[in-house]
Order: structure tokens, then C-alpha cells, then sequence
């Protein structure tokens, strides 16, 4: 597997002070990365150094060979206001290709026929002609996720993708991105699930300000941190 993301010794943060320091990763093509944390670790921050949207305090996060930022397809969180979105799925879906129009006015052939080929492994392509807003969460996340594909196919980075998601609708999105990521596809997810991310991932970027982590899914249930906040989210649930 070649690499994609280096990380060195970064820091990220604001004018105002460093969130997190010392993080050392790296993705490689074909990885499904879960990145954990407390709220205000600095996830959020990293998600925007990864998108090339924030410069990283010092070190380092360099992209190799000829993957770039704009291979990154991205999933933020929904506020109610998209929720409500007036378009149909398949307006939706076809607006992931934008990026990659330049200046035409309208949609060629060939973002048509990614667009299906997206919606179509999605398992959306039925109700392409269906209002946004009307579908359940599921629905609407896997209308983003073929948006994301459209945009860029060779990763995904997905900010807490199931929240809101009843359990059904959150185990078919989670089976569904495992799915994408079988064919080839690098995922990066930022997750407060941690028993999810165990099940899922094959590596895991913990961030915490007293301990940080990264390593495959199995050091990190063997690592201190990782049994501390597996115990926490057991206890937390009886």
C-alpha cells in the first residue's frame, strides 16, 4: 500500500494557543483510520489541516506523490438547515462534480455517469428523483456519501457520519462505508463511537490531551488509553 498522509510532530491550533501537539501518523492507501477523542482535543482542527484549509502550527503533514487535497471526498456534520435542502437526490449527488467542471455551465455526460455508477452502489439510484428533506437520515447519508464520491474517489473523510442515525440506519451506513473501503478506498472517520471504530477500523489516531495514540486497532484495545476509554464507554452504557 503506498502512502497518502504523512504526519510529523505537528501542532495545530489558533492565534490564540496550540489544541494539540506531538501528532505523528500516517495513512496509507486502502486504511479505514478512526480518529478519537474528547470534545476540544482538536479533532475538528486536524479535519481542516487535512483539507488544507488550516495551516498546522509547526511539524509537518505532507501529501505524497501525486495524492493532493482535492482527492479527499468530505462529509461534515449536518445542521438542520441542509437537512431541510429543496433538491432532488440525484441535483445532490451530481454537485460532488463540480469541483471538477471548471467553468461549464451545465453537467457533461461524464459527471452523469459517475453520478449513477455513485448512486448506484449507494444503493440510492431508486429514489434519485426524491426531495432531500423527505428522505429519513439513512437516506440522506447516503446521498452525502455518494456526493463525497463524486467529488473525489480515492479517500473519504467523514466527521461523525451516524450521529443522529437511529442504531438500524447507523449499522447499514457503518457496513456500507466498510464496503467502500473493501474496494479500495481510504477512510479517514472522526468518531466519538469508540466500540464502532474498534469493529471497523484498522488503525486509530487517538487524541487526547494528557495521552495521544496511533497504531493499528489491536495495540490500541492492548494500550492503556485504549482500554481506559473502552472500559468508560461500557461503563457509561449499563
Amino acid at each position: 500500500m503506498s502512502e497518502q498522509i504523512i504526519c510529523s510532530n505537528a501542532a495545530l491550533g489558533y492565534e490564540d494557543g496550540i489544541v494539540t501537539e506531538g501528532l505523528d501518523f500516517t495513512v496509507s492507501s486502502g486504511d479505514y483510520l478512526c480518529i478519537l477523542g474528547e470534545n476540544g482535543s482538536g479533532k475538528s482542527t486536524l479535519i481542516k489541516a487535512l483539507l488544507g484549509l488550516k495551516p498546522q502550527i509547526s511539524g509537518d503533514i505532507r501529501f505524497c506523490g501525486d495524492f493532493s487535497a482535492k482527492d479527499i471526498g468530505y462529509l461534515p456534520q449536518q445542521t438542520p438547515v441542509q437537512r431541510d435542502f429543496p433538491a432532488s437526490v440525484e441535483e445532490i449527488v451530481l454537485s460532488g462534480c463540480l469541483s471538477k467542471m471548471g467553468f461549464l455551465p451545465f453537467y457533461r455526460s461524464a459527471e452523469k455517469k459517475i453520478a449513477a455508477e455513485n448512486m448506484k452502489q449507494l444503493g440510492i439510484e431508486d429514489i434519485k428523483k426524491r426531495c432531500y428533506r423527505d428522505l429519513s437520515g439513512g437516506q440522506q447519508q447516503r446521498v452525502l456519501l455518494a456526493r463525497a464520491l463524486c467529488a473525489a474517489s480515492k479517500m473519504l473523510l467523514l466527521d461523525e457520519p451516524v450521529t443522529g442515525l437511529d442504531p438500524i440506519a447507523q449499522t447499514e451506513l457503518y457496513e456500507m462505508i466498510a464496503k467502500l473501503n473493501k474496494k479500495g478506498i481510504t477512510i479517514i472517520m472522526v468518531s466519538h463511537d469508540i466500540s464502532s471504530a474498534v469493529k471497523y477500523a484498522s488503525h486509530i489516531l487517538h487524541i487526547s490531551k494528557k495521552q495521544l495514540f496511533f497504531g493499528t486497532k489491536a495495540d490500541y484495545v492492548k494500550s492503556s488509553v485504549g482500554r481506559r476509554f473502552l472500559e468508560s464507554e461500557v461503563g457509561g452504557d449499563e
